[in-house]
């Protein structure tokens, strides 16, 4: 591999990393330390490290994934930017981009790009979010375009659905108990019994049973 040359450092961007897998962190870390303006300051796996790690080290750009342990990607996302909301965020996630780009940008973030892509469409999402732009693809930015101004078609659209209550809705696609929901997202069974009560409302589903026929349905669709 190419080294970067000696840059000034205090020209670099601070990249903060945070990925419950070690294995992608150490790639994406080699992988943004080559770039001679670009310096990985840490490294988090929970949300709880990555909530200190922002206050801590301050870095210039937050790489974040959608599937991260203490909290839900998008809540994370959140809070991040309640302390931070002049740090960008770069989501890289192994979910596809039309479950979550939208929701992601709406939050707040900078761009989404998926873990599949090449190290060379990595960095470039990375020095254009740096660069104040927001990097999705062609695809996803056509149909962001189509969501705000309204055009997109179906009032009882998964995309009427609050961040939480899409999460519930993922996770019982994905077979998930209300119980283990209720572990998973740190919430309450009263409160995923709400969720549920009000997904049910805004997709027009009857009942329970309905429900989770519908939600694996979608599940299988989305891959």
């Amino acid at each position: 591999m190419p080294k970067k040359t000696t840059p000034d450092t205090a020209a670099q961007k601070r990249v903060l990393i945070v990925d419950d897998h070690p294995i992608f962190r150490a790639g994406l870390t080699g992988l943004v330390n080559l770039e001679a303006e670009l310096t990985v300051c840490g490294e988090a796996h929970d949300a709880a490290q990555a909530m200190q790690a922002v206050e801590k080290l301050q870095p210039d750009l937050v790489l974040l994934d959608m599937s991260i342990p203490g909290k839900g990607g998008l809540e994370l996302l959140k809070d991040i930017r309640a302390i931070a909301p002049r740090t960008p965020l770069l989501v890289i996630s192994m979910h596809d981009e039309t479950l979550y780009a939208e929701r992601v940008i709406r939050a707040g973030g900078r761009g989404y790009i998926m873990k599949q892509e090449g190290p060379g469409k990595i960095i470039h999402a990375i020095r254009k979010v740096l660069s104040g732009g927001i990097a999705v693809s062609e695809r996803m930015a056509a149909l962001i375009l189509d969501a705000l101004s309204g055009t997109k078609s179906g009032a009882a659209s998964v995309s009427t659905l609050t961040d939480r209550e899409f999460e519930v809705y993922r996770l019982l696609g994905q077979g998930k108990e209300p119980h283990e929901i209720a572990r998973m997202l740190h919430l309450s069974i009263k409160t995923v019994d709400t969720h549920r009560m009000h997904i049910r409302q805004k997709l027009s589903i009857r009942n329970a049973t309905e429900l989770i026929h519908h939600a694996t349905r979608w599940a299988a669709e989305q891959g």
